[in-house]
């Protein structure tokens, strides 16, 4: 259990040594790590957030490949981080292990789901951390926390021995306070041990997504530009785009997740493609859950917080009814995203609305501030892209960060950017 020298990241320390192998150069030796207690590792049962999962459930028999694969590569794992129970929160808190202490903002939000692992690396208790990202898992917490965060293409880290969410959208991702450490660990991880900066032709901001923000979309975006510009003397173009009306206009099929609100709301924050993006990724995430826990839900009838109670009875009473269109939704994002993005274009957008929430924000304000975030956090968890999150330090003494997406497969590419940005920035 966690303890107050730990910020609350942990739910069990217990150290793993490397597992060094002939066929794996030791690129991470030396450095440690910490587990989202949702990945298996032999002989421990996986927590997932809930004491009812793990008290009805048996010891794992084989480790997670992503978590083996930093194991040989030469890293030591220093225990298991808490996480909101069974995934399905941004906000990083536990009703039943507590919730991690945010380092850098000690009276608001971790961010979740992921929220421990987050927290592990941002006090320093270990040099890097792994997580999941289905919705924002990775990508929220590594901004409230002021850390990098990667999510990478879907499927372009194995999923195995790692609980689901929802199959179609979950993806393995990785925390790090440098882009050093967070490229050697993509390196493992994505098994491309040797990636080369390559120049991005286009950094394209999407401008209507700042204007979700509490923050000044200069103060977001011109630290990027200018470090891209320094970079690579100038030969990137850059250039906007309203991403919200783009999405419309090429992604037909949203039309089935648009309603009269979304299309005659007055508030400026709002962006209907996006809200209706959103609406899409969170039914399939619904679904999905469904039908890989609902049978275990209804017989064990487990302890819930509050908040994930509610959510429980949602996923329970999911319909299929449109799912066929959540799929199309996907292709044809992917389509229109990599048209819009070409082989070495770059998205630039918010990571979520703003400095992460107060831990006692009135539910209101924390379902608007989500709303905005999931808008954002479904152009890359739909369409399947990489995507990483970038602190920029604080403003107002609260951590900011902004995201970079890249196409599907671009993983190294993006990985290389923003090493090469690093010190320019």
């Amino acid at each position: 259990m966690a303890t107050d020298n730990d910020f609350g990241a942990f739910i069990e320390k217990l150290t793993i040594s490397p597992t060094p192998s002939s066929l794996v150069p030791p690129s991470l030796q030396g450095l440690t790590f910490a587990i989202k207690d949702i990945f298996d590792v032999e002989g421990r049962v996986t927590g997932f957030g809930n004491p009812d999962w793990l008290r009805t459930h048996s010891a794992a028999t084989s480790t997670a490949p992503a978590v083996s694969s930093l194991l040989e590569a030469g890293a030591t794992a220093l225990g298991f981080t808490i996480m909101d129970e069974m995934a399905c929160s941004i906000n990083g808190d536990n009703v039943h292990y507590g919730t991690p202490r945010n380092p850098i903002a000690f009276d608001r939000l971790p961010g979740g789901s992921s929220s421990g692992s987050a927290v592990a690396v941002a006090a320093r208790l270990v040099d890097f951390s792994i997580g999941t990202d289905t919705g924002g898992s990775v990508r929220v917490p590594a901004s409230y926390c002021g850390i990098f965060g990667f999510r990478p293409s879907s499927n372009a880290v194995s999923t195995a021995g790692v609980t689901p969410l929802a199959q179609s959208l979950d993806t393995v991702g990785w925390f790090a306070r440098d882009t050093a450490t967070l490229k050697r660990v993509g390196c493992v991880l994505l098994e491309q041990p040797h990636l080369k900066c390559i120049e991005p032709d286009q950094l394209i901001i999407a401008d209507d997504c700042f204007k979700l923000c509490s923050i000044s979309r200069d103060l977001l975006v011109q630290p990027l530009v200018g470090a891209v510009e320094k970079s690579f003397g100038g030969k990137t173009v850059v250039k906007k785009v309203n991403l919200g009306e783009y999405i419309e206009e090429n992604v037909p099929s949203l039309k089935h997740f648009m309603t009269s609100d979304d299309v005659t709301t007055q508030q400026e924050f709002s962006i209907p493609s996006l809200m209706a993006l959103s609406s899409s990724m969170l039914l399939s995430v619904m679904h999905e859950f469904k039908i890989n826990h609902s049978a275990w839900v209804s017989s064990v009838k487990p302890e819930f917080g509050p908040g994930i109670s509610a959510l429980m009875e949602v996923a329970i009473r999911t319909s299929d009814e449109k799912i066929d269109h959540c799929r199309s939704v996907k292709s044809e994002l992917k389509t229109a995203l990599s048209t819009l993005l070409g082989e070495k274009g770059v998205l630039v957008i918010p990571t979520v609305p703003g400095p992460p929430p107060h831990l006692k924000a009135d539910v209101a304000a924390l379902e608007s501030f989500s709303s905005r975030a999931f808008g954002l956090l479904s152009i890359a968890g739909v369409s399947g892209f990489c995507q990483v999150s970038i602190p920029l330090g604080l403003h107002e003494n609260l951590p900011v960060s902004v995201a970079l997406v890249a196409k599907s497969g671009s993983d190294g590419f993006l990985l290389s950017l923003v090493d090469s940005l690093a010190g320019f920035m």
